[in-house]
């Protein structure tokens, strides 16, 4: 059957004092909102429909981003609530733009970042089968002041919803079971019902709650699905809600790579996105970030003080206070402490890139080694490669870059500037301090300095001027 996601995600949220959108804002690298759309997804989610309205392009424009290209972009869309007049209003433009009126729908805040899937799954199931015409998602958090409490009737189902400021001191006591704010229908329900949702409050808004009163007085059951893990139903109003959701997520990631053969030295200071990978025996060491899409393979160092981002690294790697974005790394590099790899570098096998090194959109043969104090840029180099301390491949003329070659076994000495476009060929050996300025072939010495100048008792003469 055929189950549709409806992320609420038009919310200004005031509270976070910001000028860009609510969901737009971080956990781990991805916008919160994403991170409801693949849980969303891996429910098994087939339409997800993401309803934007505050700052409405920033929100399109983020989800374009995450999922351009992927076999998931199908089954999203965006519908904008141009007026934003509550909850049932927003779910009723959802209808009406998408045409949804069958099937499960789970109606999901977009500002609920650690929902997990299976917690969707079994939300969307309480009304597959026509027992229950809707459901509201609960939870049982450790601290249940501000949120709604949901009164059970004898049969288990919804008596009603009892907002924070409307509790007895009893209910406040007794109500436990707290509504997470997310909702599921059945669709046809949900589509002929939404209209009679008013607005006679103090707010002139629709409120989707309202659904529950609505659905029984025509009969049918409400009931509840209650997250067995109560941080699903946890949401980001404040930065100070960001932060400490954040913290979860982590300590969730970091503890599922630990029972799968990762060590952490710390799990609380390793910072691991949500679409990362670490193969076993992969030690992380204190301060390593990985952001986006990385893919780690065995038995490697992490850290410390290393940020990933977008990179993809083979098996006994060393990255050591390294920074590096879209990247390439195979089997046994060594990079770092200090390092900054930039986008379209590759580093072969055994490669090696040393203190104070920037490599920007250049392949590192294998077992070629930029040791220290150097900047490669655009550059191809061979296997075997040696640059000495100080040596720059110059690939900038102020308007247009240019390409450096450099063949196997070269031995590149330090101080050396390679002024591009410029190919420097196989086991050639280039004279520390040089200026290489023309192509040098295969096995040839390149020397390029001025005379060295000696002016003897030099000290005592600038002694008598002064």
């Amino acid at each position: 059957m055929d189950v549709t996601a409806i992320v609420m995600a038009a919310g200004e949220g005031t509270r976070m004092k910001s000028n860009h959108a609510k969901v737009s804002h971080q956990i781990l690298g991805k916008p919160m909102a994403c991170w409801v759309i693949d849980a969303a997804l891996a429910a098994g989610c087939t339409r997800v429909v993401v309803v934007v309205g505050s700052h409405s392009d920033e929100v399109r424009a983020l989800i374009s981003a995450a999922y351009e290209g992927t076999p998931a972009a199908d089954a999203i869309e965006c519908v904008e609530q141009v007026e934003r007049l509550g909850t049932a209003h927003a779910v009723r433009t959802a209808l009406d733009a998408t045409g949804i009126d069958a099937g499960p729908v789970v109606v999901l805040n977009g500002d609920l970042p650690l929902i997990q899937a299976d917690t969707i799954a079994a939300f969307a199931n309480t009304v597959a089968d026509g027992s229950n015409a809707g459901a509201v998602l609960t939870f049982t958090p450790p601290v249940p002041f501000g949120y709604g409490r949901i009164e059970l009737a004898e049969d288990g189902t919804v008596n009603r919803i009892i907002e924070q400021k409307d509790c007895t001191p009893e209910q406040d006591a007794e109500l436990l079971e707290c509504n997470a704010g997310c909702y599921a229908f059945d669709g046809a329900l949900l589509a002929a019902h939404i209209g009679e949702v008013g607005n006679d409050n103090a707010q002139a808004e629709y409120y989707l709650p309202d659904m529950v009163e609505i659905l029984k007085a025509h009969g049918h059951a409400v009931t509840i699905s209650h997250c067995e893990d109560y941080r699903d139903g946890l949401g980001v109003n404040s930065r100070v809600q960001l932060a400490e959701l954040t913290a979860i997520a982590r300590d969730r990631i970091n503890e599922r790579f630990m029972t799968e053969g990762v060590t952490f030295i710390d799990p609380a200071q390793a910072w691991i996105g949500p679409d990362a990978q670490i193969g076993r025996d992969t030690i992380v060491w204190p301060q390593t970030h990985l952001i986006g899409a990385c893919r780690i393979g065995e038995g490697c160092q992490l850290g410390p003080n290393s940020r990933l981002t977008n990179v993809v690294a083979g098996n006994d790697c060393s990255l050591d206070e390294t920074v590096a974005i879209d990247v390439v790394i195979e089997n046994g590099v060594t990079c770092g402490p200090r390092a900054y790899l930039r986008p379209g570098t590759h580093l072969l096998d055994g490669a090696h890139v040393g203190t104070h090194v920037e490599i920007k959109k250049s392949t590192i043969g294998e077992g070629s080694k930029v040791p220290h104090l150097s900047y490669i840029g655009d550059t191809t180099m061979g296997a075997g490669v040696n640059v000495g301390a100080g040596s720059i491949t110059c690939n900038y003329d102020g308007k247009n870059k240019h390409a450096t070659t450099i063949g196997d076994r070269t031995f590149i000495g330090s101080d050396t500037m390679m002024v591009a476009p410029v190919n420097i060929g196989a086991d050639v050996v280039t004279g520390a301090s040089s200026c290489i300025t023309r192509d040098v072939p295969d096995g040839a010495l390149a020397v390029e300095r001025s005379d060295q100048r000696i002016v003897e008792g030099y000290t005592e003469l600038r002694r008598a001027r002064l």
